[in-house]
């Protein structure tokens, strides 16, 4: 008959066998998105450069719908999150986050 003790250890092991298991998970997804950020930085420093060339500045805040800088001048969060996530698809916490952070610059 197993005895307390022994079942303490094998529950221990178990844990540490399912932390390795999801730790070595966890890297191999990490490793994934590595390598989708890589082409995307290369994609990003080439518009940077195009747009330096051509000597177009990029404000990043010019694209904000009118409705969502109303509402947030009138104390709206909610509807300009609303706006925008009619405008553009993305989720709520997409949407809050940039909301938010149209705030935060003012």
């Amino acid at each position: 008959m197993i005895g307390m003790i022994d079942m303490i250890e094998l529950s221990s092991a178990f844990v540490c066998v399912v932390t390795i298991f999801l730790i070595l998970v966890a890297m191999k997804r990490l490793s994934y998105i590595e390598k989708q950020i890589a082409p995307l930085s290369l994609m990003n420093a080439k518009i940077d450069l195009l747009l330096k060339q051509a000597r177009i500045e990029f404000d990043p805040r010019s694209h904000i719908l009118t409705e969502i800088k109303t509402a947030l001048q009138r104390g709206e969060k909610i509807q300009a999150i609303h706006y925008y996530r009619q405008a553009s698809g993305v989720g709520l916490k997409e949407a809050k986050d940039y909301v938010e952070e149209i705030q935060a610059q003012g």
